[in-house]
C-alpha cells in the first residue's frame, strides 16, 4: 500500500485521461461547468465507463485546486492509499482467520466520521472495510489524519454497490448484521462469535432499505436519553466492541 499522507491533485484533461487509463485510484473529478470539446468528450466517456464520481464546479474552485495552474477545466483527486480487491481479501481472510470480521459503510459521507471508524476498526481487529465507489466519503488527507494513520494499516475495498459485497460475503458464509433502529433486536442479542460483517448506514438516512432486506440480522443499540440517535462513528464503536467482548469470552 502506498504510504502518502496527502491527496494528490492532478489537473489538465489529458493528464487525467492518462491517470484513469493507467489504473490510478481516483477519488473525485471536478469539472468546469459548460466544458466542451473532443478531449472533454473522451474524458467523459472514461468517467462513465469507470463509474467515477464527478462534480461540476465554477472555474474559481478549479483555480484553487490547481493553485492557478492551467487546469483546462478539469482537476482530479487521486487517493493517497491503494484499495484492495474484495474477493481476494475475503478468500485470504477466511483462510487465515478463524472468525472473520468485516465492516461495510453504506454511503457514509463525512470524512471525519470515516477516519474515526477506520481508527476504531483497526483497534478492534476488523479484517477489512468495504465502501461504495459513488456517494461515499473519500480517503483523503483529512480522513487519514482523523484515523491517526490507521488508513494505511486497514484494508479498504471499494465496490460498485454495497449489494455486491453482501452477495460475496454471504456466499462465503459470513453473516451480515445491519445497525438500525428499525428492529426490536438488541445488539446484545446477536452472536458475534462467528464470521460477521457489520453494516453501518449514512449519517442522515441510515442503512438503505434495500440493504436491510438482504441482511441476516438487524440490531440496535439501547438509547436511554431523549436524543433519538448516536453519531455513526460512536455507534460503530459500540458494535465493534460488543464483538470484541463476546469473542474475548471464548478465549
Amino acid at each position: 500500500m502506498e504510504n502518502k499522507t496527502e491527496t494528490t491533485n492532478i489537473f489538465g484533461i489529458r493528464a487525467i485521461i492518462e491517470a484513469i487509463e493507467s489504473g490510478s485510484t481516483i477519488n473525485k473529478i471536478y469539472l468546469q461547468k459548460g466544458l466542451r470539446g473532443n478531449l472533454f468528450f473522451e474524458l467523459d466517456k472514461l468517467i462513465k465507463t469507470n463509474k467515477l464520481t464527478t462534480s461540476m464546479v465554477p472555474v474559481e474552485k478549479l483555480d484553487r485546486l490547481s493553485k492557478n495552474n492551467n487546469h483546462q477545466g478539469a482537476v482530479a483527486q487521486i487517493s493517497p492509499v491503494e484499495f484492495f480487491d474484495l474477493e481476494e481479501l475475503i478468500e485470504k481472510t477466511v483462510k487465515e482467520n478463524k472468525v472473520p470480521l468485516f465492516l461495510l459503510l453504506d454511503q457514509l459521507s463525512d470524512v471525519r466520521n470515516f477516519g474515526a471508524i477506520i481508527r476504531t476498526a483497526e483497534c478492534t481487529g476488523v479484517n477489512g472495510i468495504i465502501i461504495q465507489k459513488n456517494g461515499s466519503a473519500p480517503v483523503n488527507a483529512e480522513t487519514i489524519k482523523t484515523s491517526a494513520g490507521a488508513a494505511f494499516k486497514m484494508p479498504i475495498c471499494r465496490v460498485d454497490h454495497i449489494k455486491d459485497a453482501l452477495f460475496l460475503l454471504q456466499a462465503s458464509d459470513i453473516k451480515t448484521v445491519a445497525a438500525t433502529e428499525k428492529t426490536e433486536d438488541s445488539v446484545y442479542s446477536i452472536n458475534f462469535n462467528q464470521p460477521i460483517a457489520i453494516i453501518m448506514g449514512s449519517e442522515h438516512r441510515g442503512v438503505n432499505p434495500s440493504i436491510l432486506k438482504m441482511v441476516d440480522h438487524k440490531a440496535k443499540l439501547p438509547l436511554l436519553g431523549e436524543i433519538a440517535s448516536l453519531n455513526v462513528s460512536v455507534a460503530c464503536g459500540a458494535f465493534l466492541y460488543e464483538t470484541v467482548r463476546q469473542r474475548s469470552l471464548q478465549h
